[in-house]
């Protein structure tokens, strides 16, 4: 059932065209990820969905009742109240379901053929089946566990951060579900765990979605449909990103193909063009007007299709890269630094050398000490114990707060500060617009302010004012927050080439799988562990071992049940009650595997580009459901059989 149409909808901003007579629907229970670059489209396109801003042409159709909801990328919340009242308030509809279904449910104990009372009753009953409401306090109490908001639940809400606010206000609508949940880039300022309870979470409750995200893993995981805005008009591809990327390339190929016809056809015209006097007739006037159209599109495909190759050899670009420089040279020495803040210990006797050609991911959680460890490198904190030794080099530095750009500049001021319109970049003297053009700003762009900016754009102009300088070590925070995903492959392909040591912090597990060679893993209480492994393939590892973890206590606690009972009665099961409970562990235990081995597929393009990610996350909800089950069933014999010893 379609939740959601749009009908020849168009959007212009004055002279600039956003969306050309586009249409789309979303059906229940698809999850698409809207692509394109920074400034194409995308959040216009949101807006126009959730039905807050007004367009040109077309026609938005929402059948009535369907709850249309974003989450906001400035939240905003009523003044004074804490954290647990922001996210309990937007559960005021749902309460009062649960609230009403019960007291009708008291009065058809009595009164149990009333007709309105039993339909009411049963929409109610849908309702909250629908949203998962049965148990929102519980709920409640998770989701400020995983988004690391427990311990603020009492504090005034508009005392928190920017991205602490944000994870309130997410919070807030996951619990709420309304029909269609709009996202705009849900990833930024969640940590990985954060991110991987919210999959979870997206997945499991079914949620319809339209989202926006730079993440691509995310984008995978969770996408069961992809929609490009490009040049105002709109491409829907099957799946997440891997089988975008998959399909664009046979976009372009198609493109390609159809361009050389077009340049064989266009060259018999031309010259029945030029043969004289019959192209002068009146009759012929509309085999001329078709030559040139076709002239016209000649002239645009190759731009077209040079685009999207670029686009493709970017993201398809060798992950591990061959050093080809000697490593020798030392830039920082750490010698068993600590650091607290408060009474918070983050760093604690850590000892690590940074070499010339490193490329080092710090991760971790969210308030770990991953910011300050940057902060401690470039000197702007003072470590409580230890030393850091630094070389002679110079460091560019990247921050979340942008400081190196000054709002009341434009873009010409910014890279040509005494004046003309040319820029150094690493020695040499280019036109400002060549260089801004790889950043995928337009000509028009050279006199805006940067105030006038939008986040990823403001972020794109710090990367090229930062990679127009002579550097010897990047130190980047959050490099990717509020970048599309063409800016960030430009930002990996400058990366890559980079010829001195980058340390970075950022939580998106693609781009560091892409350009980290290390990683310094912050695992709470002081303690950094180092890995040489790649992001996802540290995080399979730390999942398994949790998974065993659980095992190993939930199989001593079995133990120590099974070693107290002294005495044993006759089981009083049903034959097929007997079987059961003997056949259910095995079952269990079998479907455990299955569901590891699925959710690690889901991990590795090239298991579930072969399987197809759609059908591989549908087997894996399936199998889950089936574990839950298994295990309930499981549970009520073996507590039956509890009963019956001694």
């Amino acid at each position: 059932m379609a939740l959601l149409d749009l009908i020849g909808v168009s959007k212009a901003y004055e002279m600039k065209k956003i969306l050309c007579e586009v249409d789309f629907s979303i059906q229940e229970g698809e999850r698409v990820a809207i692509i394109g670059k920074n400034g194409g489209g995308k959040s216009t396109f949101m807006k126009i969905c959730q039905g807050i801003l007004a367009y040109d042409e077309g026609r938005r159709i929402v059948p009535q009742n369907i709850k249309v909801e974003m989450l906001d990328q400035v939240p905003t919340f009523e003044e004074g109240i804490t954290v647990k009242e922001a996210v309990e308030n937007q559960l005021t509809d749902l309460k009062s379901a649960k609230m009403e279904y019960d007291a009708i449910s008291d009065k058809l104990a009595t009164d149990f053929e009333n007709d309105a009372l039993l339909k009411r009753h049963a929409f109610l009953g849908t309702f909250l089946d629908t949203h998962h409401a049965w148990s929102l306090d519980d709920k409640v109490e998770r989701v400020l566990q995983e988004f690391q908001l427990k311990i603020y639940e009492d504090k005034p809400v508009d005392l928190l951060s920017g991205g602490e606010q944000r994870r309130v206000a997410l919070a807030g609508l996951l619990l709420k579900k309304p029909d269609i949940l709009l996202l705009d880039e849900p990833t930024n300022h969640l940590d990985v765990y954060m991110v991987e309870f919210l999959e979870q979470m997206l997945l499991r409750e079914k949620f319809t979605l339209l989202f926006i995200s730079h993440d691509r893993y995310f984008l995978d995981h969770i996408a069961t449909r992809s929609i490009e805005i490009d040049e105002c008009k709109i491409r829907s591809f099957k799946g997440g990103y891997s089988e975008y990327i998959v399909a664009k390339e046979a976009l372009m190929h198609s493109l390609q193909k159809s361009h050389e016809t077009l340049l064989k056809v266009l060259k018999s015209e031309e010259e029945w063009l030029h043969r004289g006097v019959r192209a002068r007739l009146k009759r012929n006037e509309g085999r001329k007007e078709r030559v040139m159209q076709m002239r016209e599109e000649a002239k645009k495909n190759p731009a077209a299709i040079r685009r999207m190759q670029v686009e493709l050899e970017r993201e398809q670009k060798n992950f591990n890269q061959q050093e080809s420089t000697n490593r020798k040279k030392m830039l920082f020495d750490v010698e068993h630094i600590s650091k607290s803040l408060g009474e918070k210990t983050l760093i604690k006797d850590f000892s690590m050398r940074i070499l010339q050609r490193d490329t080092i991911a710090i991760v971790g959680k969210n308030g770990a000490g991953k910011s300050t460890l940057l902060k401690l490198l470039l000197g702007k904190m003072e470590v409580d114990s230890g030393v850091i030794k630094k070389g002679e080099f110079k460091v560019g530095y990247f921050d979340q707060q942008r400081e190196m750009l000054d709002d009341d500049k434009d873009l010409l001021e910014t890279f040509c500060p005494l004046g003309g319109d040319r820029v150094d970049v690493k020695g040499s003297s280019i036109h400002v617009y060549g260089y801004l053009k790889s950043f995928l700003f337009p000509k028009e762009d050279l006199n805006k302010k940067v105030g006038l900016l939008s986040g990823g754009e403001k972020n794109r102009v710090a990367l090229a004012l930062l990679f127009s300088k002579k550097y010897d070590c990047l130190i980047l925070d959050e490099p990717t927050n509020d970048l599309d995903i063409n800016t960030i492959n430009i930002l990996e392909s400058y990366l890559q080439s980079f010829q001195g040591a980058v340390i970075l912090v950022s939580h998106d597990r693609y781009f560091l799988d892409k350009i980290a060679k290390k990683l310094l893993i912050f695992k709470g209480e002081g303690v950094i562990e180092e890995s040489y492994l790649s992001y996802s393939e540290y995080l399979d590892i730390e999942k398994e071992l949790k998974a065993i973890d659980a095992f190993s206590k939930e199989s001593q606690k079995s133990t120590l049940k099974e070693s107290t009972r002294t005495t044993k009665r006759e089981l009083k099961f049903s034959y097929k009650e007997k079987e059961a409970y003997e056949k259910l562990p095995i079952m269990i235990e079998a479907l455990e595997a299955k569901i590891e081995a699925l959710q690690d597929c889901i991990y590795k393009p090239e298991c579930y580009e072969e399987k197809g990610l759609v059908a591989l996350t549908k087997e894996l909800q399936e199998s889950e459901e089936k574990l839950e089950e298994m295990v309930e069933e499981y549970l009520l014999l073996d507590e039956k059989a509890q009963s019956c010893q001694g």
